[in-house]
């Protein structure tokens, strides 16, 4: 966490969320914790880091970008 008052340690944090509310739980209502845990699991896995294209990333995956780093 940031300092108080420090925004920018916590954008990217921000962003996530946002678009994880938005993409998977915003009007949703889930039988129990279980299936909401699964849907989140899949949407970060499956979507967010192996085919969400990220503008921080030079339009990439995260999973393409780690790999990158890894061959270097």
């Amino acid at each position: 966490m940031s300092r108080r008052g420090n925004c920018h340690d916590n954008a990217v944090a921000e962003s996530f969320f946002s678009n994880l509310k938005n993409e998977v739980t915003h009007h949703t209502v889930y039988e129990d914790q279980q299936s909401a845990l699964a849907a989140i699991t899949a949407y970060i896995d499956v979507y967010y880091n192996q085919q969400r294209l990220h503008q921080t990333l030079g339009y990439r995956t995260p999973a393409e970008v780690e790999k990158m780093h890894r061959c270097t």
